[in-house]
């Protein structure tokens, strides 16, 4: 219930302050785990990625935000856990990996950091979760800025085959997966 009701703040504050749309709503499977991931400009990117959506969004937040009491719980209610800085921790990739086999839809930014070059580094945690997890993932771009009374865009791409890396998913399947995912991050930024 806090989710929904966040949710409809966050999405009435955001289309009169950022003028935000979202396009290829459709390409969002309504059931099973999705893994929404999504190149990475600001700290507003989390809300921007999952507020057009009907299904509750789970991201990883530092696990700093969990130590102040109030606002700790309200990330909790907002679906977001908690992750250590400076690396995954096994009970965070434990969590992932549970909510995606149970149904759920995971936010992630493979970039690891807010960049607007196209030519970082991505980080292998998307690819990895997918593969273990069998979720679908969905590219998302967000194309444009922050800025008040401009628009922002949110683009979500067609699901990104990985079957081909599914029977071997370690080593260089993990780094094919990400290429792949990159890739189509980058063609939604481009052809928005």
């Amino acid at each position: 219930m806090i989710y929904k009701i966040g949710r409809f703040i966050v999405r009435v504050v955001y289309k009169l302050l950022f003028r935000i749309e979202g396009e290829g709503l459709q390409n969002i499977p309504s059931e099973g785990g999705v893994l929404l991931c999504s190149n990475h400009i600001s700290n507003f990117d989390p809300p921007t990625v999952g507020l057009l959506l009907k299904r509750k969004v789970h991201f990883m937040a530092k696990a700093e935000l969990f130590d102040v009491p109030v606002l700790g719980m309200l990330f909790k209610a907002l679906g977001a856990y908690p992750v250590k800085r400076g690396g995954v921790s096994k009970e965070s990739i434990k969590m992932t990996l549970t909510l995606l086999r149970t149904g759920n839809v995971i936010g992630i930014f493979p970039e690891g950091t807010r960049k607007a070059a196209a030519d970082v580094a991505a980080k292998k945690g998307a690819a990895s979760f997918s593969l273990r997890s069998g979720a679908v993932v969905i590219p998302v771009a967000i194309i444009g800025d922050y800025k008040l009374f401009r628009k922002i865009k949110v683009v979500y791409g067609p699901p990104v085959d990985l079957d081909e890396f599914r029977d071997n998913p370690g080593g260089d399947a993990v780094d094919l997966a990400t290429d792949k995912i990159m890739a189509a991050i980058r063609q939604l930024k481009q052809g928005a």
